[in-house]
């Protein structure tokens, strides 16, 4: 299988985020490239570096004043006496149609809507090289009909069109639908991270024109808590074009594969010709967060029952973290999407 990466994603290392009001070791680590990558090899993936498709692609999603804060942001926040080297936020506003403060220490409030996603000098150029793989991705399987693995990394289902969150900046499946779309399909996106795709769910919910899904850990205990519960089907022309299907925590491979034939078959009935999987590897039993407890061997069932109906189909990366397991996690997801 043909897979995307570029080695300017590895030049993001967030150092902190905050969980239960205690500062911790930020878990997106670099280290995670390593274990995914030889994952993929494993698996029989051939890797390539992207093309430069610009920021039109990137910009169909996210808005230009996001962008610009995100390219803008560290320098001008480094310039402020005593700043910390990570730009993290401190104060949000209480609506998006608030005022939009010249300080960056009010935009960074804007435009981060956790303490999760900390920007540090090289977070826009691997977050921007993420999303070009991504969209090199989206082309060859427009171009070749066959499937790909994206490596993206820092990862992308938690940004909203103007906001980061969860260490995501730029919606890397989002970005890639949209490519899908612009080049004539009818495309879908099914994210199965343990974490709700938030930000891909809340760039569509008002479309008709890209189905979105998520199987996910109920997020009335888990993040991100507010969005990703099962009455969420879409806004106005979005009516019925987004489906979530929480499962308790704790729930492992037969809850989680009864789940996706649910999300698949309204695939089919969407009737979609490209598929984005959002593929996070976190809902493992072994991840550090152990919301769900899917095992290895379960993520290759969960690979071939998506391969099984016969879609384009194009594979980014999401979640998964640091543990023993990660890469061969991969492997066996890639495994079974290759029979």
């Amino acid at each position: 299988m043909k897979a995307f990466f570029d080695d300017r994603q590895w030049k993001h290392d967030p150092k902190n985020f905050m969980a239960a009001g205690v500062k911790r070791a930020c878990p997106e680590q670099p280290e995670r490239i390593a274990r995914l990558h030889a994952g993929a090899e494993a698996a029989g993936c051939v890797f390539e570096a992207p093309q430069d498709a610009g920021i039109g692609p990137i910009a169909a999603v996210h808005s230009s004043q996001y962008l610009t804060f995100l390219q803008t942001i560290h320098a001008r926040w480094s310039a402020i006496e005593g700043a910390a080297p990570e730009v993290i936020p401190n104060v949000h506003p209480r609506r998006r149609d608030d005022s939009y403060p010249s300080s960056p220490v009010g935009q960074a409030g804007y435009h981060q809507g956790d303490t999760a996603c900390p920007i540090a000098a090289h977070t826009w150029e691997a977050a921007y090289w993420s999303a070009q793989s991504a969209i090199a991705g989206a082309d060859h399987l427009a171009q070749s009909g066959t499937p790909a693995y994206v490596l993206s990394r820092p990862p992308g289902h938690h940004a909203y069109g103007d906001m980061a969150a969860g260490f995501c900046f730029l919606n890397n499946s989002a970005i890639a639908a949209q490519r899908l779309l612009a080049q004539g399909a009818r495309p879908a996106v099914l994210d199965i991270d343990v974490h709700h795709g938030n930000g891909t769910q809340d760039i569509f919910y008002a479309r008709a024109d890209v189905l979105t899904l998520s199987i996910h850990a109920d997020p009335t205990g888990f993040y991100p808590f507010f969005f990703g519960h099962a009455h969420e089907h879409g806004a106005g022309a979005g009516i019925g074009a987004n489906l979530n299907l929480p499962l308790p925590q704790g729930q492992g491979d037969a809850e989680f594969l009864a789940a996706l034939e649910v999300a698949l078959d309204r695939i089919e009935s969407f009737g979609c010709d490209a598929l984005v999987v959002a593929t996070g590897l976190d809902a493992h039993e072994g991840d550090p967060f152990r919301a769900l407890r899917v095992t290895t061997q379960g993520f290759a069932r969960i690979g071939a029952a998506i391969a099984a109906r016969g879609l384009r189909t194009l594979y980014v990366q999401e979640g998964g973290y640091l543990s023993e397991d990660l890469g061969p996690n991969l492997t066996s997801f890639l495994s079974g999407v290759q029979g």
